[in-house]
């Protein structure tokens, strides 16, 4: 790692809490962890806002999501600012315009060095798409992706040189916690098996399936209960209401399940996640888009050592290699439930899933990942200012 005698200051454009976002949390999550590093000055936020939210003292400025001119106007206030390096948080849906279009405004007029760490990975992208994130591509000092299995996508589909992309786990908080069988009799689920699915919830997850797969098992295994974790997505929920969520609820009615499915229909804490990870048998994600490169809520759970039933998305394919869980075909609830019979008939082999599921998930926990970012982010600016001075 390269040294300096000055801290750097490093700021992430981003949504950040109390904005309820996977990418706000992940964003704070990896700023706190920066901060316990110790060789950056403490990281600044550049909040994308979609509406009025009380910031804490780590956002310097506001990114009006929808106003084009405010894109310019940022660019502006940070080739002005001590900022040594921007870090894009990246998703389509979060910034302005077509596809998020607006933010290539921002970066044709910075002229600080900046890199682009990737939430969405399309192999199949649009014109549109596949516009932006080739420009973020060629104007990034560094591109940062989750997933191993984007990299070629990257390179072929978007065109960006290899040797500017960066694979970084998505990182895992970590958090000292009570045995599962002490946390089941806490939540009231002594000598349930718990089958949990969490995150924001949207058609795309396929939780109809997840539901007709437990109607199956309950048959042979009468204790198995699967939570049903998280509010309807907000976009969801302004466009459809919460349709879908009413649609798995008569869903589970008219299977007779209201023994065996409960939704827990709140934003969950950090706190909340880990704890009801930690009390699960069994993770699922029955999601219903092949192509998904990065899933938190996996990343979560392959963190916490679980054992995994998931549709083979891509993301979902490289967490759960080398036997650390098992996949089930789309769309296909006799295929889920064949997977969660054999987890639960055969302990001896859910705990070899575990441990290895456990060893991987160690090296995705925050103050590891945290290394990783500090050590790029020292570099890019060191390499940086080398290659100004030379110039000079």
């Amino acid at each position: 790692m390269v040294t300096t005698n000055r801290k750097r200051n490093v700021a992430f454009l981003s949504t950040y809490p109390p904005r309820e976002c996977g990418l706000a949390t992940f964003t704070q999550d990896l700023i706190n962890e920066l901060d316990n590093v110790k060789l950056l000055n403490t990281p600044k936020i550049v909040a994308v806002s979609n509406d009025k939210y009380h910031y804490d003292e780590k956002v310097i400025v506001e990114l009006d999501q929808f106003d084009r001119q405010n894109y310019i106007d940022l660019a502006e206030k940070l080739n002005q600012s001590d900022i040594d390096l921007l870090v894009i948080e990246h998703e389509y849906g979060i910034f302005g315009g077509e596809c998020g279009e607006y933010l290539i405004d921002l970066v044709e007029n910075l002229k600080i060095p900046f890199v682009t760490t990737l939430h969405t990975v399309l192999p199949h992208p649009n014109d549109k798409q596949r516009t932006i994130l080739k420009i973020l591509g060629e104007k990034s000092l560094k591109v940062i992706t989750m997933a191993r299995n984007t990299v070629d996508i990257l390179k072929s589909v978007y065109e960006i040189d290899i040797g500017n992309i960066e694979v970084i786990h998505h990182g895992v908080p970590f958090r000292i916690m009570d045995s599962r069988d002490r946390l089941k009799e806490r939540y009231g689920y002594k000598n349930r098996q718990i089958i949990s699915t969490f995150g924001l919830i949207s058609p795309g997850k396929g939780l109809e399936y997840g539901i007709e797969a437990i109607a199956k098992v309950v048959q042979d295994h009468e204790d198995i209960l699967y939570l049903i974790l998280g509010q309807t997505h907000p976009c969801v929920k302004k466009e459809h209401g919460e349709s879908y969520r009413e649609k798995l609820i008569h869903l589970v009615s008219e299977l007779g399940l209201q023994g065996h499915v409960q939704f827990i229909d709140k934003y969950l804490t950090r706190e909340e996640i880990i704890q009801y990870l930690q009390l699960s048998d069994i993770y699922m994600t029955p999601y219903l888009g092949k192509d998904q490169a990065v899933s938190g809520t996996l990343a979560y759970a392959v963190g916490y050592g679980r054992v995994i039933v998931s549709t083979p998305y891509s993301y979902a394919r490289e967490m759960l290699e080398d036997g650390r869980g098992l996949l089930a075909e789309f769309r296909n609830s006799d295929s889920l439930a064949k997977c969660i019979r054999y987890i639960l008939e055969n302990p001896d082999k859910k705990k070899e899933m575990e441990t290895k599921t456990t060893a991987l998930g160690k090296s995705m926990m925050w103050n590891n990942v945290a290394k990783q970012y500090t050590k790029l982010f020292l570099d890019i600016i060191e390499n940086n200012q080398s290659c100004k001075e030379q110039v000079v």
